[in-house]
């Protein structure tokens, strides 16, 4: 289980790092979406069919990222956090995910081992950790703040709507909106009692 200090520390991928598998995305256009209440109903639908095809290899499987908040816009993307033993050992769960049309795109070892799967349609960012990460325990923490702290879930719609005119890819889109991001995160650590 991570600390405390690992859990409230921001970490960034290293910068030299190229998390790319097969080169990045061409830029796209963000588009929000209101909320739509079929998204928990097509992540329980995606999230079955992983543990179907893993098995035992998928040690948890979360709806988590924006589609997880009832009421939040949000681009129309499933984020699904999908904990393994180890997240080096691809061979594990990479060819049962390409069987149902899921492709790797990122790895990012600096970053707690992360990777990133994709499905096309629906699309879905398939992300992979360990069970040791203090992501995991970030992204839940970071939903369940935003599903019962309605101020806060306003304040990062804003901050997300307010992104979205620099353009660029997804990764400036999510830049232009971290600022906002960490202040929630400090006040559910402190709320916590982490900080």
């Amino acid at each position: 289980m991570p600390t405390f200090e690992d859990i409230t520390r921001h970490h960034d991928a290293d910068p030299d790092e190229h998390p790319w598998v097969n080169g990045p995305p061409p830029p796209t256009t963000v588009v929000l979406t209101p909320y739509d209440p079929g998204w928990p109903h097509r992540y329980r639908t995606l999230a079955a069919d992983v543990r179907a095809a893993l098995g035992d290899v998928a040690l948890d499987v979360e709806h988590v990222g924006s589609t997880s908040v009832e009421g939040l816009a949000a681009k129309d993307i499933i984020d699904i956090d999908l904990i393994v033993a180890d997240p080096r050992d691809e061979d594990a769960y990479v060819p049962p995910l390409t069987g149902l049309g899921y492709t790797l795109v990122v790895r990012e070892p600096s970053f707690h081992q992360h990777r990133m799967l994709r499905l096309a349609d629906p699309v879905v960012n398939l992300h992979v950790f360990g069970p040791d990460s203090p992501e995991v325990v970030r992204h839940r923490m970071f939903r369940d703040w935003l599903r019962t702290h309605p101020e806060d879930r306003a304040r990062y719609e804003e901050a997300k709507r307010a992104a979205i005119p620099g353009g660029g890819n997804v990764m400036a889109y999510n830049a232009r909106k971290q600022e906002v991001i960490r202040e929630i995160y400090d006040r559910l650590f402190r709320a916590a009692g982490m900080l």
